[in-house]
């Protein structure tokens, strides 16, 4: 990628737990962006362009400016002294009071400043949450706590004579003021601040944009990935090694179907055996590869990839054996072994039976088991795993629909290892049963239920 168009950095937007209503179901928590960079750099300008193109997400945009301490009166007697680019010149504990009141989805009153006469005007800006909230300043990125809030971070660089003219235009017309006030400020206090506090903050940005609007490739690449999040499912931006497989009308179609418990067993199998695939594909996508050039027939040269042969399966019986036909069918001859764990009262697991190849220990492992509810088994199983001399970071879990709860005790306990769901259900019950759910997999599948 062109280092002009965008800088990207290390991601943080997996930092963020989900909101939870009384009810106990999953809300969709707003993601946070934060746009910073120098005065007059063109950050409100970017913001627009990218609200622009998020037309089908409800967007809000907050300025820190909103957050201007008042000025006294004898402050105002000396505003000729008074650094407007200090971070003491905001009220941050009020902005992270708002910020925090819409991340958990209620609306806010927002205040507004008066630049001209350097008041909070009395009557505040009733905000509504919304998908996605901007906040958009020069030192947004300068507190942590304001800076933990956010999903994505983005710092708006443009030459530093750029900003000036824009900043004399903008102070002269917009906000009343003449030429030499302007070039006293900046000489005084914008430009030593921005050395200072502006420009430090960069160091935390995610995604750095040279040139600021006129990077309309960088702005373009900033809303696709927005998009992508928008799409995730909330425990995926916690746990970055969270998978959840696309879904199309026809993996809801068959999720429809397998979840019905008016289903045939004919029909489940079926449908679950489909789904069962799509996962095993997906979970076979995560594993290492090569890249590697071939010749084809036609004498032409390809540029593909090898995936990692030293690979093996791993059912968790009973269940997780219904996985094993579709393993087998991706992988010709693979090796797979198994564990059975017995559940003891709610909490409780003990190992009771596992064959695993002898060699394990050099193998990526792809953990079977169609439904992750407490997680209790899966952290046995992964356990046993472990305890053989297996990588954390080359196990795979494949599931077909994951609980919260699962997730959180698997991802919590082993961070290095990836699972991959085609659903992520609401909650587990009182009994640990996922709900909605598909009932008792291994009796619905195998026929032995009542």
């Amino acid at each position: 990628m062109d280092s002009d168009m965008v800088s990207a950095r290390r991601s943080s937007d997996d930092n963020h737990f989900s909101v939870q209503s009384n009810g106990g179901s999953e809300l969709k928590q707003p993601f946070l962006i934060g746009v910073a960079g120098g005065t007059a750099s063109g950050k409100t300008t970017v913001c627009n362009m990218i609200i622009s193109q998020l037309h089908d997400q409800r967007v809000i945009l907050v300025n820190q400016d909103s957050f201007y301490h008042s000025l006294t009166d004898k402050q105002l007697q000396k505003v000729h002294e008074y650094n407007f680019d200090h971070p003491d010149a905001f009220d941050t504990e009020l902005l992270l009071s708002c910020m925090e009141t819409l991340s958990n989805g209620r609306a806010v009153s927002i205040p507004n400043y008066d630049f001209k006469r350097h008041q909070k005007i009395d009557h505040s800006r009733m905000v509504n949450p919304a998908d996605v909230i901007i906040l958009e300043g020069i030192l947004v990125l300068h507190d942590s706590r304001v800076r933990d809030l956010m999903n994505m971070k983005i710092f708006v660089d443009t030459d530093s004579d750029v900003r000036l003219s824009r900043r004399i235009q903008r102070d002269t017309v917009e906000r009343g003021r003449n030429i030499e006030y302007v070039l006293d400020q900046y000489a005084k206090y914008v430009k030593p601040s921005f050395e200072e506090f502006v420009l430090p903050s960069m160091k935390h940005a995610d995604v750095i944009i040279p040139r600021g609007a006129d990077n309309d490739v960088a702005i373009d690449l900033i809303v696709q990935h927005i998009c992508t999040k928008l799409g995730q499912h909330n425990l995926c931006k916690i746990y970055p090694n969270v998978f959840v497989i696309y879904s199309t009308f026809q993996i809801k179609g068959m999720h429809t179907l397998v979840r019905d418990a008016k289903t045939t067993k004919h029909d489940f199998v079926f449908y679950a055996d489909r789904l069962i695939r799509l996962v095993v594909e997906h979970g076979l996508g995560h594993l290492p590869f090569t890249e590697k050039q071939i010749i084809t027939p036609t004498g032409s040269v390809y540029s593909g990839v090898v995936f990692c042969r030293r690979l093996c399966g791993v059912s968790v019986i009973r269940s997780g054996e219904s996985m094993e036909n579709a393993l087998r069918a991706c992988c010709k001859g693979i090796k797979i072994g198994k564990i059975l764990i017995h559940r003891e009262g709610k909490d409780g697991r003990q190992l009771i039976y596992e064959k695993l190849p002898a060699d394990i220990a050099s193998r990526h492992v792809l953990l079977l088991d169609p439904v992750l509810a407490s997680g209790h088994s899966a952290v046995e199983a992964i356990s046993v795993l472990l305890s053989k001399g297996v990588v954390e970071s080359n196990i795979i879990f494949l599931n077909l629909i994951s609980a919260p709860e699962g997730i959180h005790a698997v991802c919590k306990k082993f961070p290095r290892l990836k699972i991959v769901t085609s659903e992520i259900d609401v909650s587990l019950n009182k009994d640990l049963r996922v709900i909605p759910g598909m009932g008792e997999f291994g009796d619905r599948y195998f026929g032995t239920g009542v």
